[in-house]
């Protein structure tokens, strides 16, 4: 399925459900239910992260380059300080690695389809002197929640990535989130948006690989932490993830935004203990959705290679909070 979706977006396709259509009636009827518990609490806007980050490392070399896109979740909505968004603890942990300042900018709407995609690639990229050197891409459960075409959804995505990619960028996309991990969702609805979130998540790697860029599954946002602990993951609404779930995402995320600039230590020999492997890129991306924080990057077509990178905390020293005026002219990216 996810290999007919990534290829009706690429040739232009019709519709491809992504789920039966005697289940529709069942679908929708639980979404009402959902819909009703999801959200009971207030999520606060999200703050604005753009600025400078790692000041400390400030030398001869010029800023990285930082950018972020996508829904609320590239945007930090439901935590209330900056440094809590993934984008500032990923510029963070990105100036400790490499030892540089980075400099983010965040475009990413709450809210936001994959079809805003377009939008936030031309801010980014409005001004040529402040390309960014990487990107990363959080997008895809507003397509599944709001019916989006999935051919529709990955084919914006993708030319999301090519977009980049051509004015130099790397980019790494996380993956559509497993919606099946929302406390308040029951059964069916759970299973079924479960099913749907890992398809459209498959097909977003396929499509993203196939473009040059890199994919890590956000899965069940990220990892067994969500299942097993959502009181502590999931933030006041219910819905959007708490500071730690941030946390936890941006650490998932991180080995594969270093690993893409070459600030990761890259390893031609595949680590078998820890499932690494090269597969033809649609049984990875269905390998991938079903397993959170695996990274897919593409080999020599039609091969990707599968990779579970060890996750790394930030140092308790590494500043979180963008430095104040260190960054004047950047343009928030809330509308």
């Amino acid at each position: 399925m996810a290999r007919r979706i990534a290829a009706g977006a690429a040739y232009g396709g019709g519709s491809i459900g992504l789920i039966g259509a005697a289940a529709v009636g069942v679908f929708l009827a639980e979404v009402q239910l959902a819909k009703r518990q999801v959200g009971g609490g207030t999520a606060p806007v999200p703050p604005s992260a753009d600025g400078r980050y790692g000041v400390a490392f400030a030398g001869p070399n010029d800023p990285l380059r930082l950018g972020m896109l996508g829904d609320s979740t590239a945007a930090g909505q439901g935590v209330r300080r900056a440094g809590q968004t993934p984008g500032a603890l990923l510029a963070s942990g990105l100036a400790a690695v490499a030892e540089r300042p980075v400099d983010l900018r965040n475009v990413a709407l709450p809210g936001a389809r994959s079809d805003d995609l377009e939008r936030q690639v031309s801010l980014l990229l409005a001004d040529p002197a402040r390309t960014p050197d990487v990107c990363v891409i959080m997008i895809g459960a507003n397509d599944v929640t709001h019916r989006m075409p999935a051919t529709q959804s990955v084919r914006c995505l993708t030319t999301a990535v090519r977009r980049l990619r051509t004015a130099g960028a790397e980019v790494v996309v996380g993956t559509c989130p497993d919606l099946g991990t929302i406390e308040p969702v029951y059964q069916p609805l759970r299973w079924l948006a479960r099913r749907v979130s890992r398809q459209l998540a498959a097909a977003q790697t396929i499509g993203t690989v196939e473009q040059g860029g890199r994919t890590v599954s956000l899965g069940d946002l990220l990892g067994p932490e969500f299942a097993a602990n959502p009181r502590e993951l999931f933030g006041p609404d219910n819905y959007h993830p708490s500071a730690e779930g941030y946390a936890t995402a941006a650490m998932a995320v991180l080995p594969t935004l270093c690993a893409v600039l070459g600030l990761w230590p890259e390893s031609d020999r595949l680590d078998g203990s820890r499932r690494e492997d090269i597969l033809p890129v649609a049984k990875a991306a269905s390998q991938a959705a079903r397993e959170a924080g695996t990274e897919v990057t593409g080999a020599r077509a039609p091969w990707a290679l599968l990779k579970h990178r060890r996750r790394r905390r930030l140092p308790a020293s590494t500043q979180t909070e963008p430095a104040p005026h260190a960054h004047p002219d950047a343009a928030h990216g809330h509308m």
